[in-house]
């Protein structure tokens, strides 16, 4: 994070919601610049130092009637800042409760869709919402608040939340109840335009191309004049990671790609032909299948399973570290998704969904330091980053693939067998799906194989084989997905292909689970 946001940005404060990121994202989308900064981080002299045009409050899991839960800095509220402020969910709450209002736990709690009323005007509804208009948003609170602080008014409420919107228009201070950066509040975004630009006073100035020459700098800053290794998967992010130090750093740049063996179709080939050939940079292509397969015959878990493919990529790695010898950095593409599912990106107190082995820091006796320059990013804006630097495009439309490969769309143990047939099933699928012209509509697509096996009729004989599920989501960010709604058509051609040229799966279903409650991935 840089120490000084300048003028025309925004500071979100963080109190730990799992989406967080996205109201950064929200406002980046405007061309607002934005960064995100823990509550416990903040303090009045650390706001004046970053100079924000406007602050945001999240929201968070706590309520602010529990004893040392996160609140905002008392400068912030009491006239000494004289900057503006908007309050989502529990950002609201403790805005009011700070400022002499009172927040109650509710017998009728919201979570979901929710229909607000406006009954006033305002600068944060102008041109979007009408007094005595109705709209859809998105709710995620228990505590309400009962009593607003002296000189705010209501300015828009729901069945069970009577201040949904609250306004001191004097001070320029709002506070909303629901969650504008959701894409199930569709006006959400208008609404956090009217707070930067409109509020705040911002313009549309900051873009991919700015990010770039912003990361390049904060690269050479951290790095100088030292040796960087680049963990390179061959997926987008570790891609456009090594591209992007290729271009800070040029010959202090090398790049190691562990082939653990859990790739989908050609994909190993596809990664050495392109940073070994096109971009010549010098690449360790370290083969290491039979390592971790062995490793993952006998495992079941999949939080052991990620774990066990993380400290093998580790100790692989270490290995051809050492070969190259005198590198101080090593640079991985850990996306902001990655880590608010790990550990909340700013280390405020959100929830842990799932570990990821390329999140947390390496071992100490490996005596080198991070490069991260993607971890503030979702995966769309990793992209755009690409196109800037001018990657091909079969990279940078690539589905997102997580670090631990196939293994993890295998439940159960994994057997170079299983893996053989995901592959061919896997590969076909994404055939289809090319075919028809929906790989840039889907976010993310896959096969999954399952450890169950069915009975089936192949010809005249009885098979007694496995079942491939099929997953298909649209997403703008990771953060939440719905099922791709394929024509059945398409099913049933692509499950043919499956069950005819797949040996050893006879049977082929798809996956209709919204994440959430699900996760993307089954593992």
């Amino acid at each position: 994070m840089t120490k000084t946001l300048h003028e025309n940005s925004i500071l979100v404060i963080d109190f730990g919601s799992q989406v967080t990121q996205l109201i950064a994202r929200r406002v980046r989308e405007l061309g607002v610049y934005c960064e995100i900064h823990p509550f416990q981080n903040i303090s009045t002299d650390n706001i004046r130092t970053i100079n924000p045009s406007g602050i945001i409050l999240s929201g968070g899991p706590a309520s602010v009637n529990e004893i040392e839960t996160p609140r905002a800095p008392e400068s912030l509220f009491n006239g000494d800042l004289g900057l503006p402020v908007l309050g989502i969910c529990y950002g609201e709450q403790t805005m009011v409760q700070q400022m002499g209002g009172q927040v109650a736990a509710s017998q009728h709690r919201e979570f979901g869709r929710a229909t607000i009323e406006v009954i006033e005007e305002c600068p944060l509804f102008k041109n979007v919402w009408l007094p005595g208009g109705s709209y859809q948003v998105w709710m995620s609170h228990g505590d309400r608040v009962e009593t607003l602080p002296p000189g705010f008014r209501t300015i828009a409420r729901t069945d069970n939340a009577p201040f949904a919107s609250i306004a001191n228009d004097e001070l320029k201070f709002y506070g909303v109840q629901f969650h504008p950066e959701v894409l199930h509040t569709p006006d959400g975004a208008k609404l956090l335009a009217n707070f930067t630009k409109n509020i705040c006073g911002c313009s549309s100035s900051w873009t991919m191309a700015s990010f770039k020459d912003d990361a390049i700098r904060k690269i050479r800053d951290q790095v100088g004049s030292e040796k960087v290794i680049c963990g390179l998967s061959g997926g987008v992010d570790s891609s456009v990671v090594a591209v992007l130090l290729h271009e800070a750093i040029g010959k202090q740049l090398n790049c190691v790609f562990v082939d653990h063996g859990l790739m989908r179709m050609n994909e190993a080939d596809d990664v050495v032909r392109l940073f070994k050939g096109h971009y010549n940079i010098p690449l360790i292509h370290r083969e290491a299948s039979g390592i971790f397969i062995k490793a993952l015959e006998n495992i079941d878990d999949p939080e052991i399973k990620r774990k066990t493919i993380g400290k093998l990529f580790v100790e692989v790695f270490e290995e051809e570290a050492k070969k190259i010898g005198g590198a101080k950095f090593l640079a991985q593409g850990t996306l902001y998704p990655d880590v608010i599912e790990s550990v909340s990106f700013t280390g405020g107190p959100s929830v842990t969904i799932k570990s990821h082995h390329n999140v947390g820091g390496l071992p100490e006796r490996m005596n080198m330091d991070l490069v991260e320059p993607l971890r503030t990013l979702f995966k769309d804006e990793v992209r755009a980053l690409g196109r800037e630097l001018n990657l091909p495009d079969t990279f940078v439309r690539r589905h997102p693939f997580p670090g631990p490969g196939l293994a993890i769309r295998i439940p159960g143990p994994i057997t170079s067998d299983k893996l053989r047939i995901l592959r061919e099933a896997d590969a076909i699928y994404l055939e289809e799906i090319e075919a028809a012209g929906l790989y840039d509509e889907i976010w993310q697509a896959f096969a999954v194989l399952l450890p169950v096996r069915t009975v089936g009729v192949m010809g005249d004989a009885r098979s007694y084989d496995q079942v491939c599920a099929l997953r298909a989501v649209t997403s703008t960010d990771g953060m939440t997905a719905d099922y791709y709604p394929y024509e059945h058509e398409f099913l049933s051609r692509t499950a043919s292909r499956i069950i005819n040229e797949v040996r050893g799966i006879n049977r082929v279903v798809y996956d209709i689970t919204s994440k959430p409650p699900g996760t993307i991935e089954w593992e």
